[in-house]
């Protein structure tokens, strides 16, 4: 099976790609570092991309830039994938509301670059797409809450378990990340309800593991984490730091894909996470990673927080354990910590 990954060099698709080069499959990445050009240099993945290319013979780098429809359509012609694993964004809420066009070219109109590239010339293949719970917007936030010591929990029981796939993505403040994602999430729907493709969205919580270039705009615990262990001063928005997020390991991430594309289905939507068992708040990561580098967490206070926020967000996994029974978390919140603290160390 010949694999397209794009945004191969990011966390999720530098994931994918090592599990089915490590297979020795064909994979073929495709990232152009535009996360340096959102971010600066803490968040330039050419290291990542280097470290794929020098471990593993099957897989093959391409620059190419998904809002270059002539280009992505020319390269999927010639390329002609079994299988498309579409990690490639601009993640940051705060980002897009700067740079709108930017975000919107990337998330939406690179997707619909790639679902039609599929359409076209492999229409048998499948296409994996990395959406977001942001898709959800702020509707979480309207949930029934209770204020626990160090965190925000549910204070109904219908979502003791967290939210599911039938959760509302109306009448609610996304941020214009949050739309473009909705976008981009509806668009490979659609393109597997309309035209019979095998697609699905993964409205994946907070993914994570040790290969994230984490800055203070993406990438929550890794961000933290550096800067705990470098003495950067951490910005707590809003919330009294008692924000919830559920946390899956790329590693997790990149089973599902395999399990997806081994039995695919058609237009399917999953929210993926690390559920109740891998979740934590702001406070609860300042504990956990103070108690393994031995390092007092500097942060300041932002009243505000960041538009369209959530407050706590566990995602329930009923239904991929329904669709997929092999599969299941393998990393707990103790070995993501205990490997971002290392991986940071190493750089």
């Amino acid at each position: 099976m010949k694999i397209l990954v794009t945004g191969s060099s990011g966390l999720i698709g530098s994931e994918v790609v090592a599990f089915f080069a490590g297979q020795g499959r064909e994979v073929h990445g495709v990232d152009n570092n535009q996360r340096a050009d959102f971010f600066g240099p803490g968040g330039d993945t050419r290291w990542n991309q280097q470290r794929l290319q020098k471990e593993h013979k099957t897989f093959h780098h391409h620059e190419l830039d998904i809002r270059d429809r002539p280009a992505v359509l020319q390269f999927m012609e010639k390329l002609k994938p079994a299988a498309v694993v579409h990690t490639a964004a601009q993640p940051s809420h705060d980002l897009a509301a700067s740079r709108p066009f930017d975000d919107f070219d990337v998330n939406a109109v690179g997707t619909l670059n790639l679902l039609e590239g599929v359409r076209r010339f492999c229409p048998e293949g499948t296409f994996v797409h990395m959406s977001t719970n942001k898709v959800y917007g702020d509707r979480p936030n309207t949930i029934r809450l209770k204020e626990l010591e160090a965190r925000w929990d549910y204070d109904d029981p219908v979502y003791q378990n967290g939210i599911d796939e039938n959760f509302s993505i109306d009448s609610s403040k996304h941020s214009l990340f949050g739309a473009s994602k909705v976008a981009a999430d509806i668009m490979v729907q659609e393109y597997g309800r309309y035209f019979g493709i095998k697609t699905c969205c993964l409205r994946g919580g907070c993914l994570t593991g040790p290969n994230h270039s984490g800055v203070e705009l993406h990438g929550f615990l890794s961000y933290l984490v550096k800067c705990n262990l470098e003495g950067k001063t951490y910005k707590v928005y809003g919330y009294k730091g008692k924000q919830v997020r559920d946390n899956i390991h790329s590693l997790d991430v990149a089973r599902f894909i395999a399990a997806f594309l081994e039995k695919p289905r058609v237009g399917e939507v999953y929210n993926l996470g690390g559920g109740r068992q891998n979740s934590c708040s702001i406070l609860e990561a300042f504990a956990r990673v103070e108690k393994l580098t031995g390092k007092k967490m500097q942060h300041v206070y932002v009243d505000q927080n960041r538009e369209g926020d959530h407050i706590c967000y566990i995602s329930n996994l009923a239904k991929m354990k329904d669709h997929y029974p092999s599969w299941g978390l393998t990393k707990t919140l103790d070995d993501i910590f205990s490997e971002i603290v290392e991986a940071w160390g190493k750089r």
